[in-house]
């Protein structure tokens, strides 16, 4: 139950989303971002986390829309006129989970209809590689810096066709090696943002209509599912940074929030449910009897520790984009804090043998 400071507390992130929405140009958003990147740190200390990344990843959202409507315009105006054909732009990562922090980098995605002939082909084709610069080149400038691993829209990988789409994504089922598991993995967080939604289900129905057909499939993504690994030791001690700047921390990205969005993830595959945020999954793992209340309920904690965690690693600004190393500093380490980040690291763990365990009955089912 929210309190009555909650609801007054509403107020400036009530302001910021109507400054996105009244914004003129991309350096007014970049102006808006700094603000609200001071302003959302402060409401980290009075917000409960799982909220306080609704509210930021809202905010977030918005600021893409916004980019991507103005681009769409940008082309009108340069002259390459309206898409040809109805488009999705998508986020996966983070932001396809709704999961993005302030400092979250660019991982998207553009899926377009299929041309209903050769000289629509031709205008997709000439199009969409335009738009996709223009909306990487906005965002940058408001801030978001590319995905370091190629995972954007200005990659051919990631903008294509929704037929596209499908024979990747069949590629890769047909042949599930490291790499072409990762991408599967990296596709079910898909989410649009702007354009389209049906193209972004259509491109979901493939992955899970195939694993549903084939459940040998969970085997293979479990071995990625299991590769980051908690961040404790055997007698419970956390493994801390032994070298560099971070000597005496605690990697808090992927030793803690890393294993337990790949292990609900995998849940919510094996269990066909399509929501992409963490969350929103266990919520549904829950309620569909999936998972035990008290068992979920118990990663639904550990969740919520790994991402206000998450959220007060030391950051950095460098040349204009925020970024964060993912790791909470030796001078962060209270008494109280190292408590709750054992617990959610013991958890984790137990969530890691649970999925194995689940994927493994899954298997011994088609047997």
């Amino acid at each position: 139950m929210k309190s009555e400071g909650d609801a007054v507390n509403m107020e400036p992130f009530v302001k910021m989303m109507q400054e996105v929405a009244d914004a003129r140009n991309v350096a007014e958003l970049r102006g808006f971002r700094d603000r609200a990147h001071g302003e959302f740190q402060r409401r980290l200390l009075f917000t409960q986390p799982l909220e306080w990344s609704r509210q930021v990843n809202a905010w977030h959202d918005s600021m893409i829309w916004r980019i991507v409507e103005w681009a769409e315009a940008d082309l009108c105006e340069e002259g390459h006129g309206a898409a040809p054909v109805p488009f999705a732009f998508v986020l996966f990562g983070s932001g396809g989970r709704g999961e993005q922090t302030l400092w979250s980098d660019q991982d998207n995605g553009i899926i377009y209809a299929d041309p209903s002939s050769e000289e629509e082909k031709l205008a997709a084709e000439a199009y969409f590689p335009i738009l996709a610069q223009k909306i990487t080149a906005h965002l940058e400038a408001a801030g978001y810096p590319p995905c370091s691993g190629g995972v954007i829209c200005t990659n051919h990988q990631w903008m294509q066709s929704i037929s596209g789409y499908k024979q990747m994504l069949m590629g890769w089922l047909a042949d599930p090696n490291w790499e072409h598991v990762r991408y599967l993995l990296i596709a079910a967080d898909l989410r649009t943002v702007y354009g389209d939604e049906a193209l972004g289900r259509e491109v979901l129905d493939v992955l899970y209509s195939y694993v549903a057909a084939h459940p040998g499939m969970l085997e293979h993504m479990l071995h990625n599912t299991l590769h980051h690994k908690v961040s404790i030791g055997v007698f419970g001690q956390l493994i801390k940074e032994r070298y560099g700047e971070d000597a005496g921390g605690v990697e808090i990205k992927y030793g803690a929030y890393i294993p337990i969005v790949n292990g609900v993830r995998l849940l919510a595959v094996e269990a066909g449910i399509r929501s992409t945020s963490t969350e929103e999954r266990l919520q549904r793992l829950i309620s569909d009897s999936k998972v035990e209340d008290e068992i979920g309920n118990d990663f639904l904690e550990a969740l919520t520790i790994a991402m206000r965690l998450r959220s007060l690693t030391p950051y950095q600004l460098e040349a204009g984009h925020y970024s964060t190393r993912g790791k909470l500093s030796a001078e962060q380490l209270t008494k109280e804090r190292m408590t709750e980040l054992k617990l959610c690291l013991r958890i984790g763990m137990d969530l890691q043998r649970y999925v194995k365990k689940s994927v493994q009955k899954e298997m011994e089912k088609g047997e």
